[in-house]
Protein backbone atom coordinates (compact mmCIF):
# COMPACT_ATOMS: atom_id res chain seq x y z
CA UNK A 1 0.00 0.00 0.00
CA UNK A 2 2.57 2.36 0.64
CA UNK A 3 4.52 2.04 -2.31
CA UNK A 4 1.17 2.64 -4.13
CA UNK A 5 0.64 5.91 -2.36
CA UNK A 6 4.78 6.65 -3.17
CA UNK A 7 3.82 5.96 -6.46
CA UNK A 8 0.43 7.81 -7.14
CA UNK A 9 2.57 10.62 -5.56
CA UNK A 10 5.17 10.69 -7.47
CA UNK A 11 2.58 10.42 -10.54
CA UNK A 12 1.07 13.29 -9.22
CA UNK A 13 3.57 15.88 -9.16
CA UNK A 14 4.95 15.28 -12.13
CA UNK A 15 1.86 15.51 -14.58
CA UNK A 16 1.20 18.99 -16.06
CA UNK A 17 -1.30 21.31 -14.03
CA UNK A 18 -4.81 22.02 -15.58
CA UNK A 19 -4.58 25.14 -17.79
CA UNK A 20 -6.57 27.35 -19.26
CA UNK A 21 -6.30 26.99 -23.30
CA UNK A 22 -5.98 30.29 -25.68
CA UNK A 23 -5.44 31.90 -28.63
CA UNK A 24 -2.08 32.60 -29.57
CA UNK A 25 -3.29 36.07 -29.92
CA UNK A 26 -4.62 36.18 -26.70
CA UNK A 27 -1.44 35.30 -24.81
CA UNK A 28 -0.04 38.77 -24.30
CA UNK A 29 -2.94 39.10 -21.89
CA UNK A 30 -1.88 36.11 -19.32
CA UNK A 31 1.91 37.48 -18.80
CA UNK A 32 2.93 35.13 -15.59
CA UNK A 33 0.22 32.46 -15.51
CA UNK A 34 0.71 29.47 -16.75
CA UNK A 35 -1.34 28.53 -19.86
CA UNK A 36 -2.02 26.38 -22.87
CA UNK A 37 -1.53 28.27 -26.27
CA UNK A 38 -3.27 26.54 -29.19
CA UNK A 39 -2.11 27.07 -32.55
CA UNK A 40 -0.44 26.08 -35.80
CA UNK A 41 3.17 26.08 -36.14
CA UNK A 42 4.20 28.29 -38.73
CA UNK A 43 7.87 27.91 -38.57
CA UNK A 44 10.55 25.98 -36.38
CA UNK A 45 14.34 27.81 -36.26
CA UNK A 46 17.22 27.00 -34.65
CA UNK A 47 19.68 29.68 -34.09
CA UNK A 48 23.38 29.44 -34.32
CA UNK A 49 23.43 29.68 -30.97
CA UNK A 50 21.53 26.51 -30.53
CA UNK A 51 18.10 28.25 -29.20
CA UNK A 52 14.90 26.72 -30.90
CA UNK A 53 11.81 29.00 -31.77
CA UNK A 54 8.51 27.33 -32.36
CA UNK A 55 6.54 30.30 -33.91
CA UNK A 56 2.82 30.19 -34.21
CA UNK A 57 0.64 33.31 -35.74
CA UNK A 58 3.35 34.31 -38.39
CA UNK A 59 7.08 34.18 -38.74
CA UNK A 60 9.92 35.68 -36.49
CA UNK A 61 9.70 38.70 -36.17
CA UNK A 62 5.83 38.60 -37.23
CA UNK A 63 4.74 35.94 -35.21
CA UNK A 64 2.47 36.48 -32.38
CA UNK A 65 3.58 33.83 -30.11
CA UNK A 66 6.86 31.35 -29.69
CA UNK A 67 7.66 28.45 -27.89
CA UNK A 68 11.47 28.59 -26.92
CA UNK A 69 13.85 25.52 -26.19
CA UNK A 70 17.15 26.70 -25.17
CA UNK A 71 20.83 24.74 -26.07
CA UNK A 72 20.77 23.41 -23.05
CA UNK A 73 17.51 21.46 -22.99
CA UNK A 74 17.52 20.58 -26.82
CA UNK A 75 18.27 17.42 -26.63
CA UNK A 76 14.87 16.66 -25.17
CA UNK A 77 12.87 17.73 -28.13
CA UNK A 78 14.59 15.77 -30.53
CA UNK A 79 11.82 16.02 -33.23
CA UNK A 80 10.78 19.70 -32.81
CA UNK A 81 11.45 20.53 -36.28
CA UNK A 82 8.60 18.00 -37.27
CA UNK A 83 6.00 20.24 -35.51
CA UNK A 84 6.55 22.65 -38.43
CA UNK A 85 2.82 22.85 -40.32
CA UNK A 86 0.93 21.25 -36.91
CA UNK A 87 -1.43 22.20 -34.78
CA UNK A 88 0.29 22.13 -30.93
CA UNK A 89 -0.63 22.90 -27.99
CA UNK A 90 2.26 24.80 -25.76
CA UNK A 91 1.65 24.89 -21.54
CA UNK A 92 3.39 26.88 -19.46
CA UNK A 93 3.94 30.28 -17.79
CA UNK A 94 3.69 32.89 -20.27
CA UNK A 95 6.46 35.75 -20.42
CA UNK A 96 7.42 38.67 -22.26
CA UNK A 97 10.72 38.79 -24.76
CA UNK A 98 11.14 41.59 -26.89
CA UNK A 99 7.47 42.77 -26.43
CA UNK A 100 6.44 39.27 -27.71
CA UNK A 101 5.02 36.29 -25.72
CA UNK A 102 6.85 33.26 -25.23
CA UNK A 103 6.97 29.98 -23.12
CA UNK A 104 10.07 28.40 -22.12
CA UNK A 105 10.12 24.75 -22.84
CA UNK A 106 12.16 22.59 -20.87
CA UNK A 107 9.82 19.81 -20.58
CA UNK A 108 8.75 17.39 -23.69
CA UNK A 109 5.87 17.51 -21.36
CA UNK A 110 4.98 21.09 -22.25
CA UNK A 111 4.20 20.23 -26.12
CA UNK A 112 1.29 18.00 -27.75
CA UNK A 113 0.46 17.97 -31.09
CA UNK A 114 -2.84 17.88 -32.33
Amino acid sequence: MRTLVLALGFVLTTLPALAETIAPADASAHIGQTVTVEGTVSDVYTSRSGVTFIDIGGRYPNNTFSGVVFSGDAGKFPDVKSLNGKTIDITGPVRLYRGKPEIVLNAPEQIVSK
